[in-house]
Formats: structure tokens, sequence, C-alpha cells
């Protein structure tokens, strides 16, 4: 396993990986890093693939660009065929964990010719919806259920990242505690929060880090956001707006590679997604399995690393079977 450093189309890209055989490439959501998926590059390496996991743009070693604009879904599944590219390979299969799982399936749906199959952690394809733009859905939703912001919501704000910086670690800290499935349910995120009150405050503040924690790896992510911050990282959700006025030429194109789709049963993920999760078919007519993980959390590919390199392996193992 290795790190280095690759340039692509403007984009120098800090990337993990091992192996040779056929391209995986793996793809970390919010807060996290191509580190997250260790026990992935190491189990998909030796069962004979090339596996890579980049930081993503705006995190850890990977450039971050200036501005929201720069945080496209466009842009975004762009790095990844470029990324591809840059490896040597013309295809690959895709697999995305929350942030990284939208990416994902994106990347099946723009280019079926280079990510010939997909998995989703934890987030299932959320398809364009056709009443407008999705962060005043969620404001509405929010506010006829009476369940306060939705945190997404809150990351609008042009300083939200600020307050995440104050302190990295504690940060990080509740973040990771917040969403992990060992977390007791009454003191786990359900992702809104009061008016008035911020996404740090709901979290109590003896959070401890999650059984699968090391002390060493949570000190690579603080170090990484604490020199990188977290602006970048919100601007993904930023450009949330911008990314439905984007993409109206997908309105219903559905995603037609084979596709895998494993959720924790206790991913808070599942209070404002689950209607998703429960019409993925609809959406991706190749679904070969969709699996819920028993007393799993958000951060299922850690949490959980056997199971997910088992349901993983089982997945390639399948597709090289029917194109055999």
């Amino acid at each position: 396993m290795q790190s280095r450093l690759i340039k692509t189309d403007g984009l120098n890209q800090q990337v993990l990986e091992a192996g040779e055989g056929p391209l995986v490439l793996l793809i970390h959501g919010f807060p996290e890093l191509g580190i997250s998926w260790r026990a992935q590059v190491e189990a998909l390496s030796r069962a004979g693939y090339h596996v890579a996991a980049p930081d993503m743009r705006g995190y850890g070693g990977t450039d971050k660009p200036q501005g929201v604009e720069a945080y496209s879904i466009l842009n975004l599944v762009g790095d990844m065929v470029d990324l591809v590219r840059a490896l040597g390979a013309e295809t690959c299969v895709v697999v995305g964990h929350d942030w990284g799982a939208p990416v994902a399936w994106h990347c099946a749906l723009l280019r079926p010719d280079v990510f010939k199959a997909v998995a989703g952690l934890s987030v299932p394809f959320q398809p364009r919806r056709i009443k407008g733009p999705p962060t005043a859905a969620m404001v509405a939703i929010s506010k006829r259920a009476g369940l306060g912001d939705l945190y997404i919501n809150r990351f609008q704000a042009a300083d939200a990242h600020l307050a995440l910086e104050i302190d990295t670690a504690t940060t990080l800290r509740k973040l990771f505690y917040a969403y992990d499935g060992a977390t007791p349910a009454d003191r786990r995120s359900t992702g809104f929060m009061p008016e008035g009150v911020d996404l740090l405050d709901t979290i109590a503040d003896d959070a401890t880090l999650p059984p699968w924690m090391s002390a060493d790896h949570f000190a690579e992510y603080v170090q990484a956001f604490a020199q990188g911050g977290f602006e970048a990282p919100l601007n993904w959700y930023r450009a949330l707006d911008r990314n439905w006025a984007l993409t109206a030429f997908l309105q219903n194109q559905r995603i037609t590679p084979p596709a895998l789709f494993v959720v924790g049963e206790d991913d808070p993920v599942r209070h404002y997604a689950g209607g998703h999760e429960a019409g993925l078919k609809d959406w991706v007519p190749n679904l070969t399995r969709s699996v819920v993980v028993p007393g799993a959390g958000h951060w299922i590919q850690q949490e959980r690393s056997e199971t997910v390199n088992a349901l993983l392996l089982d997945f390639l193992r399948g597709l090289q079977a029917a194109n055999a």
C-alpha cells in the first residue's frame, strides 16, 4: 500500500493505492479521507485488484480550489474520470461512501462506458427533483415535520465552516461519535437540530472515539482537517442547488450498470434518505443486492470492515463471472 500524488487535468490528487489487476476506485465522504478505505484497499488488492482511494477535491493532500462553483457534481465526476485515465485504466468499478456515494452513482449515470459497475455505501441514489432546488425542499420538509433544521441546510451558510474549525479534534470526535453504530440510540444524531442550536451543541461533550477508531488513526484526520480546514468540504454541500441547475439533462435518466447498495441498520442518514433507499430499484434497475447490516451505523466500511470487504468481493466476483 502506498500513497502518492497524481497530477490529473488541473488537479493534484493524493491517492492511496495497492495491487494489480482490474481497477476499483474508492470514494470517501465527509469528514473522511482516502485512508478511510485502508481495510478495503488491503483486502481487495490481495484478491487481485488494483485499488485506489483518493483524497477527494478539497480534502487532505488533494488540491482545494476556491469557490463553491469548483465543487459541482460535474467537477467531482470529472476528477474520477481523469483519475482512471491517470492510473492507466480505461474502465473501473467505482465504490462510494457518504458524499462519495452520490459521486459514485453519478459516475455510473454519466459515464457508464468508464464506470462499468457501482457500489454505494450509506447513501442511496437520489434522482433529480422536478419541483425545484433541493435545499428549499429540505427546508419545507423539516418545517412540516417540526424537526428543526437539517445540518445540510445549516452548511449552506458561507461561514458555517468556522464553527467546525474552532477545535478540529472536538469537531471530528463528535461527528464520528454521533453517527456511529456503537453509540447509544438516544445519543446518536438524527441530522436535525432546533433553531438557534449549532450542530456540535446537539452532540454530547463527553463523546468518545468509536471502537474502531484508534488514537493514531484519529490523529491523521485531525492533522489533515487542521491544515486543510472545512470550507472546501462544506462547498460540496453548498453546490447542491448548483448541481440541480446543471443536471436538467439527466432528468428521469436511470443508472444502468450493475450495482450494489449497503447501509447500516442504525445509520442516521436513513432518517432523511430512507425513501430513496426504498425506491432504489426503480432508478437502478440492475441493482444486484441491497444489504442492511444489523447494528451498523454510518461509518460502515470502518465499523464493519470485514462485512463490507466480503460484500464488495462477492460483488466483484459476480461481475467477473458475468463477463467470463
